[in-house]
């Protein structure tokens, strides 16, 4: 009996020839039958027999296995209209379809052509046999209601292996502008999407033994373990992005994964950027030169120029990295990083609340809030409004406790503003907890700010703080 495993849509379509050859259908399986998340097999009864238009057919349209890495597919069914006016199917019908544009441009998952997904229009219809019938792991719905000048539309993303929801959210407007509604809802959509499936893709991989994993799965399990911003958990996501290069040497994400997560440990305080920039940068290239198209091979190589106090230089790294991919959070996260270190704190503010609005629950910023509001605590710094910086340091604490460049936003932030008593006691746990080895020194070497005036006053406020 012959079996393939991981279908993608066009294995479903010459599986869907194929049972039309042999008078079989999806419903009855009788000679073809899918298997859940194996495949399909062949259970017919075999005998030999001269040449038929259906082997003839099987034999001239083999199918493939899986190629690896395997990324997840997601088809958007069409928006359901429950507005009562068939006029408004119209509505209904864009936001699919510009959900469906949109999502295509993100490079790491596949998305069902529009033709497919609207074969299943105004039908009742399971959404896990949709997803099964369109090769899918995962499948976007949503519906569309219209009230006079308001409008509600949902969406969700479901699990076809479990029938679970992933992610679920509703959003209201006024519908004064029809496409700049559509243009907000999609890119909000899109955003929240990106890290639900990283998320879900993480956990299917958590289930299978590490030294099953392929480079794909190396990848997602990293992407989780970076979230937390624990020193181990760094450690932990190196180790298996650097199996994913060794397991797919063309994989340009899990080169540029690797580049950002060794720059990440010189952010975060335990590594020296003149120890590191060698192996994060020749990362970084690697990945551009693989994939040249890929925002996060921009973003890695931006996060290196950063880190190396070329922030002027990183800046068009993040912008290409927002020019691929608009709905690209963490690239505004750090492209506010890079304007505040160039002095340009207003700025700054403008990207920390375009990446938490983009990504409220983005889970590779571990909520997102944490880095935002550190960022706004750093713009705040620059700008010299150090009680609100330490207002926003201290949120950015509790929403990413791991997050030691918070910490040490707030410990600037509070000296420079008259807080000294707290100064020194975050400094303090800042010390115990997570740079036992910060001296002013090390500031004076590794702090990424290019203008003197802000270098002199970060320094200052560790000095007031106590630091030596």
């Amino acid at each position: 009996m012959g079996r393939a495993g991981g279908l993608g849509l066009g294995s479903h379509y010459r599986i869907n020839a194929a049972r039309v050859v042999l008078g079989d259908s999806g419903d009855d399986q009788r000679l073809i039958k899918t298997l859940l998340r194996k495949g399909v097999r062949f259970v017919g009864e075999v005998q030999e027999q001269p040449p038929t238009p259906a082997t003839r057919f099987v034999a001239e349209h083999p199918m493939s296995g899986p190629i690896l890495p395997e990324r997840p597919s997601i088809p958007v069914l069409p928006f359901t209209n429950m507005s009562g006016d068939p006029e408004q199917d119209y509505f209904a019908d864009g936001m699919a379809e510009d959900i469906t544009t949109a999502l295509s441009k993100v490079w790491w998952f596949s998305v069902a052509a529009r033709n497919s997904a609207f074969a299943y229009k105004a039908k009742a219809v399971d959404a896990r046999e949709a997803a099964r019938e369109l090769g899918a792991r995962y499948l976007l719905e949503g519906s569309v209601r219209k009230a006079g000048n308001r409008v509600r539309i949902t969406a969700q993303l479901l699990d076809s292996t479990t029938g679970h929801h992933i992610w679920a959210e509703r959003y209201d407007r006024e519908l004064a502008d029809t496409f700049a509604v559509q243009d907000d809802i999609t890119e909000q959509v899109v955003a929240a999407i990106q890290p639900q499936l990283y998320a879900a893709e993480g956990l299917r991989a958590k289930r299978k033994p590490p030294e099953s994993f392929d480079a794909w799965e190396c990848v997602v399990r990293a992407l989780g373990l970076l979230n937390s911003r624990a020193k181990a958990d760094i450690l932990a996501a190196r180790a298996l992005l650097n199996k994913a290069v060794l397991l797919d040497p063309s994989y340009a994400k899990a080169h540029s994964l690797l580049s950002f997560a060794t720059t990440l440990g010189v952010h975060m305080g335990w590594d020296r950027i003149e120890d590191t920039v060698e192996a994060a940068s020749a990362a970084a290239h690697k990945a551009l030169q693989l994939d040249a198209d890929d925002p996060w091979s921009h973003l890695a190589f931006g996060y290196v120029l950063a880190w190396s106090r070329r922030a002027a230089d990183a800046v068009p790294e993040y912008e290409k990295a927002l020019a691929l991919d608009p709905n690209f959070a963490i690239a505004h996260w750090l492209l506010g990083l890079a304007v505040n270190y160039l002095g340009r704190g207003d700025e700054a503010f403008v990207h920390a609340d375009k990446a938490a609005r983009l990504s409220p629950r983005d889970l590779f910023a571990r909520g997102n809030a944490g880095v935002s509001n550190n960022l706004r605590a750093m713009a705040c710094f620059v700008t010299g409004r150090y009680r609100d910086g330490s207002d926003f340091a201290r949120k950015a604490i509790i929403e990413s406790p791991n997050l030691s460049p918070a910490y040490r936003s707030l410990v600037v932030n509070c000296a420079l503003g008259g807080e000294l008593q707290e100064a020194v006691q975050v400094l303090s746990e800042l010390k115990k907890r997570f740079l036992p080895h910060l001296t002013l020194k090390w500031i004076e070497e590794e702090l990424p700010y290019v203008r003197a005036d802000e270098r002199q006053r970060y320094i200052r406020g560790f000095r007031l703080a106590g630091l030596k």
